[in-house]
């Protein structure tokens, strides 16, 4: 298979990286090498299909039509608000979600940062944090009863809340994946670090 440059969003942080020529990718997808070697390994699909990002043998997948928080959270306009849900890339790593909690009520205004709620899964406890600054409009009270949809339709009927949100700070698809491949190497680190202890 002919081998050319592909100029990706990635290049800004990780170099250039060597790819097939796009002409001759099998079903739109290829994934990227850095020359010399795999850096991380990330899929990018034809245009209008998900990014992907290789987490070990796992396939986080990123719609391209989403925005995305530093925080691992999409991003959906719903007429006046941005209706928000856990990334692939969040889910894989918390693992069957079986119990989350909310610290406030909605109506309520938020600022980017603040402790919002909690969440439990089978491999952690974590605090639930605003991603943007705005104002809460409602959660999504089906997951209170039954916090499953986050695991199995992530992108859909999975999703948490719902702000409105003037000057929202997000990212496109492209963005948050070169922001994963930034943090992959110590995120792995982590991982590895918690099952030792």
């Amino acid at each position: 298979m002919p081998m050319g440059y592909c100029r990706f969003s990635l290049r800004r942080s990780i170099g250039e990286f060597v790819t097939p020529d796009p002409s001759d990718w099998p079903n739109g997808q290829v994934i990227l090498q850095r020359m010399g070697g795999v850096y991380a390994s990330v899929k990018v699909s034809a245009m209008n299909e998900n990014l992907i990002f290789m987490m070990g043998e796992f396939e986080a997948e990123f719609p391209p039509g989403l925005m995305y928080a530093a925080n691992h959270m999409w991003a959906l306009p719903v007429g006046e608000t941005l209706r928000f849900g856990f990334t692939a890339y969040a889910v894989r790593l918390l693992q069957d979600v079986y119990f989350m909690d909310w610290l406030v009520e909605s109506p309520a205004d938020l600022t980017s940062g603040q402790e919002i709620g909690s969440i439990e899964s089978k491999k952690a406890e974590s605090s639930l944090y605003a991603p943007v600054t705005g104002r809460l409009s409602q959660f999504n009270d089906e997951l209170l009863n039954d916090p499953s949809a986050i695991n199995t339709d992530k992108y859909g009927q999975g999703w948490l809340f719902e702000v409105s949100a003037t000057s929202p700070d997000l990212l496109s698809a492209d963005q948050y994946v070169e922001l994963l491949s930034s943090v992959w190497a110590k995120t792995q680190q982590t991982i590895k670090g918690q099952l030792n202890e």
